[in-house]
């Protein structure tokens, strides 16, 4: 079985964070988004990976992923250019996948029980297409299955204004080949796309047999802002951090702390975890850092309170005032204007930005 990692997305509601960088590559828990999809498709066992690139970010998606060889997997890139719908991009690995099955994955989607389930139950029948489905409250906004007391889909209907179940598809599929002559058959949606639940409704009138499995950890679609902050924080509880850096004598530190070998939490500083300091970070007297926050390599923080946050990296942060709810990217500066601050700011800033509060 294969792989097939969707990077393409333009990431228009993770703006302005992606006006300069691909929101694959957003870091929650200091690690790129598409890497913790690397890492379920090796845990399943799945180690020949196409990743599908749009217009946008090839480069930095490759810079970061290479050849495969640091994860210990075989990555080839396949360009899919303009987005035009998940079927679209299925198409676009056809002669990647070949003859054989394959497991598709949204690249800024993160899983906590990963796709070993999906895949196995996938294995074990003679099915034309498998589907991950979680349970939601907002069934309308989703792709939907209805399914029988087998488990095996009936019926797909994509935004449904009277759902018939709560089972939203949510980004992690399994394919025969046989999907790719559905794919063929397909027309745009109303959205001007080829939809992937189209593709597996047309597969499932052809008469082949749709597996779902149905997720019960936590799934987050890394798409907005808030998103990126809710995943933080689900990572950072379920991950074992490792305090490797320098905590001197008078930094006040509690809780579980990820602190890379380069970073330092000097005297008089204050870091109440879970939270993970990435390489090179000097955290200053002066600053408390709160629960739920990630700071990236190359940052500086001094007379500043933040916390269930995200901060990409090069920043220097010296605002003397309160940091909550943001998501600041790369090399942004924040500093103290001269008038008096607010109880707190929630922030968006994009990269290479200035702000003075």
């Amino acid at each position: 079985m294969k792989g097939v990692l969707l990077a393409g997305g333009t990431g228009s509601r993770l703006r302005p964070i992606t006006h300069t960088g691909p929101k694959q590559l957003v870091p929650v828990a200091n690690k790129p988004v598409l890497e913790y999809a690397i890492e379920d498709f090796k845990e399943a066992g799945v180690t020949q990976i196409g990743v599908v690139l749009g217009n946008k970010g090839r480069k930095e998606i490759q810079e970061l992923l290479g050849d495969g060889s640091k994860y210990d997997v075989d990555i080839t890139y396949i360009i899919q250019g303009e987005p035009l719908g998940l079927a679209h991009a299925a198409g676009c690995a056809r002669d990647f996948v070949g003859d054989d099955d394959f497991v598709m994955y949204l690249g800024d989607n993160i899983l906590n029980s990963g796709i070993t389930d999906l895949v196995e139950s996938f294995q074990n029948g003679e099915y034309g297409a498998g589907i991950a489905l979680q349970k939601v409250d907002n069934p309308q906004a989703f792709g939907i299955a209805d399914v029988d007391e087998a488990g095996n889909v009936t019926e797909l209907i994509e935004k449904p204004d009277d759902p018939p179940t709560n089972l939203a598809l949510i980004g992690m599929y399994v394919f025969s080949p046989a999907v790719f002559g559905a794919i063929d058959e397909l027309e745009p949606s109303w959205r001007g796309e080829l939809e992937i639940t189209d593709a597996i409704q047309s597969l499932l009138e052809d008469g082949y047999e749709i597996d779902s499995h149905v997720v019960t950890g936590w799934w987050k679609d890394t798409g907005k802002p808030e998103d990126i902050l809710e995943a933080n924080r689900l990572v950072l509880e379920d991950t074992e951090l490792d305090t490797a850096g320098t905590v001197e004598d008078g930094a006040e530190v509690d809780g579980r702390i990820e602190l890379a070998e380069s970073a330092t939490i000097e005297d008089g500083a204050v870091v109440r975890g879970p939270v993970s300091i990435a390489a090179d970070v000097t955290i200053k007297a002066g600053t408390y850092v709160g629960p739920y926050t990630s700071i990236g390599a190359d940052s500086t923080l001094e007379n500043i309170h933040i916390e269930n946050s995200v901060v990409i990296g090069e920043s220097e942060l010296t605002a003397s005032g309160r940091i909550v709810d943001s998501l600041l990217g790369r090399n942004a500066d924040v500093e103290s204007a001269d008038e008096l601050l607010p109880e707190g700011r929630r922030l968006v800033v994009g990269e290479n930005s200035q702000l003075k509060l």
